[in-house]
């Protein structure tokens, strides 16, 4: 008979009586393990997002395996188990269609498995997020570990950063002062280890904002995936979960309103990626914690930039990790923080970020002498184009068009826009607003990262490197130029994106947060009486249920039933 202790989760499957613990312990011992794993010690789960058609992800099998010895060594039982697995290089037609599918994925397995705490195993961008958001649901001790950053890329003896060297080689080559030849060298040496993103695009956002969370342990965002310290860091993560079952230190203890508001504020000192926006909201809504869009703008009035990485900036994630990292950051901003916030480490964030020491001013610099000042994250913008809201990200923009007003030319489709992009004859000029829409939530559907469209061709050929681009849709954390983004309500549901037409006049304003379409009442009513939805994308499956349940993007793009946790209780006993 088990001497299992059924005060713990696991104690009602591996301390049961009778056959039900029969046939839990029974089947289990097939893997070869000894009899006093059943002895009432923690079982640890690991979710890992591995799949070789992620790269960012394919080494997390072999950071698992750190992990699990830290979760032996601390007495615990580690059972590693698989999660959907998103990757931004291969997914079609976006992965956003998917990190609520995820979510739910992981949600299911860890409540209807014998866990009593959940280390997440994460890396490409939306599955941090997609998999933070699962488990807040559940309310287990969690703690995450991201499978960390890239090595620096490197071309004929520069470093170049995966994604925005993407955007700009491409636009040079367009333009004619880059060959093919020159992209496919860059090609080789841009992804040369395994990892995420090295530049601040969003999966080295959310590996930030998750330590900003204090869901990673201290230190955990920068680290080089192919460095020996991220592989100790998952030893570390092994027994601190063990210990946080001890203490039932469950995420929602963690994942308080103070630590979104640390997490909103480092991303804006970062430069982080405007889907942090979109992914904070939606795992904040998990806990019912209060966070709104508007909170991106008020806790970041005052926020200066201090972090130099592409694309608002020079410098990749390595050397950000060989600067001192995210607790170097934290302790700067230590004013602007809430300090006395315990993180999964048990410790403070005050404490965790004690002694943290900057060894390149270069990269992160202090709040009294930042990289750029306060405001140049992400705003937020409303007006009648976008009553609920829309985003943009400054340091990415270029100054003069921070203020604008121009004509409208206006695309239903990413596709139609793709285009018309490369015809030498297109009607625009620099001042032209580019408006592409039918790319939210809903409309592609998934809410694709197509909002930095490419630049028209006759520009680029004139060294015209940016202008204004409005779109529904989001941008890649690596991309750049002035573009406003997530306009709510899209157009898809009926939202004014959907009434504008070629030649109206749009005005954005950043200073003081407007974006309208400056067309009168009369006539925008007389287009929307004439407006008629598109038909529904699917008739089945996942599509299906996404399209009829997603929110808004103000709202964090959840599926509207699974917003607010269930928690660990299983719903009904099994055999």
């Amino acid at each position: 008979m088990s001497t299992t202790d059924r005060s713990l989760r696991s104690g009602q499957w591996f301390g049961a009586e009778g056959r039900n613990g029969f046939i839990h312990r029974s089947w289990m011992r097939n893997q070869g393990f000894a009899d006093d794993v059943f002895d009432g010690r923690p079982v640890i789960g690991i979710a890992t997002t591995w799949s070789e058609l992620t790269p960012c992800n394919a080494h997390l099998r072999d950071l698992a395996e750190s992990v699990k010895r830290g979760v032996w060594e601390s007495g615990g039982l580690p059972l590693e188990f698989p999660a959907m697995s998103l990757g931004e290089p291969l997914m079609r037609p976006t992965t956003m269609l998917y990190r609520n599918l995820l979510a739910m994925e992981l949600e299911e397995s860890v409540r209807a498995n014998p866990l009593d705490g959940v280390v997440l195993l994460s890396g490409c961008d939306k599955t941090t997020p997609g998999l933070l958001m699962g488990a807040a649901s559940v309310d287990l001790p969690t703690l995450m570990l991201t499978g960390g950053p890239m090595l620096n890329g490197k071309f004929r003896g520069q470093d170049i950063g995966s994604g925005t060297v993407v955007w700009r080689f491409t636009e040079e080559m367009r333009a004619g002062r880059m060959t093919a030849a020159d992209c496919a060298e860059a090609e080789v040496g841009m992804s040369r280890s395994r990892g995420h993103c090295m530049t601040m695009g969003t999966a080295s956002t959310m590996a930030c904002v998750t330590e900003a969370l204090g869901v990673q342990l201290p230190g955990a965002a920068a680290v080089p995936a192919v460095d020996s310290r991220r592989y100790a860091l998952a030893h570390a993560a092994g027994r601190r979960i063990v210990a946080m079952v001890g203490e039932d230190q469950r995420l929602s203890s963690v994942l308080t309103r103070e630590a979104f508001e640390n997490a909103v504020r480092v991303n804006a000192a970062i430069g982080g990626s405007t889907n942090a926006v979109v992914h904070l909201l939606a795992i904040a809504g998990r806990l019912g914690v209060p966070l709104s869009l508007e909170d991106f703008d008020t806790l970041t009035a005052d926020v200066p930039m201090l972090v130099n990485l592409m694309p608002s900036g020079t410098y990749l994630m390595e050397d950000f990790a060989y600067a001192g990292g995210l607790p170097v950051v934290m302790r700067e901003l230590a004013p602007l923080l809430h300090m006395d916030h315990v993180t999964v480490s048990g410790r403070s964030v005050a404490e965790n970020v004690d002694g943290a020491q900057c060894w390149n001013r270069d990269v992160i610099a202090t709040l009294e002498e930042p990289f750029q000042p306060a405001g140049s994250g992400t705003v937020v913008l409303r007006g009648s184009l976008a009553p609920s809201g829309a985003v943009l990200k400054v340091s990415a923009a270029t100054p003069h068009l921070l203020t604008h007003t121009g004509p409208a030319l206006v695309f239903d489709r990413i596709e139609e826009y793709v285009v018309a992009a490369d015809d030498p004859d297109l009607d625009v000029t620099a001042d032209t607003v580019i408006v592409v829409r039918n790319a939210g939530p809903r409309g592609y559907p998934g809410f694709p990262e197509v909002g930095n469209v490419p630049m028209p061709r006759r520009l680029l050929a004139d060294g015209i490197t940016d202008m204004v681009r409005i779109s529904d849709a989001r941008m890649s954390g690596t991309g750049y130029g002035t573009c406003v983004l997530h306009v709510a309500p899209e157009a898809s549901v009926g939202g004014p994106l959907a009434l504008v037409r070629t030649g109206d006049l749009i005005s954005v304003d950043v200073t003081t947060r407007r974006l309208d379409l400056l067309v009168d009442d009369a006539e925008l009513a007389e287009r929307r009486s004439a407006w008629t939805p598109p038909q529904p994308v699917a008739d089945r499956g996942w599509v299906r249920l996404y399209s009829e349940h997603v929110l808004q993007a103000d709202s964090g793009a959840d599926l509207d039933f699974l917003v607010g946790g269930s928690g660990s209780a299983v719903p009904r006993h099994s055999h």
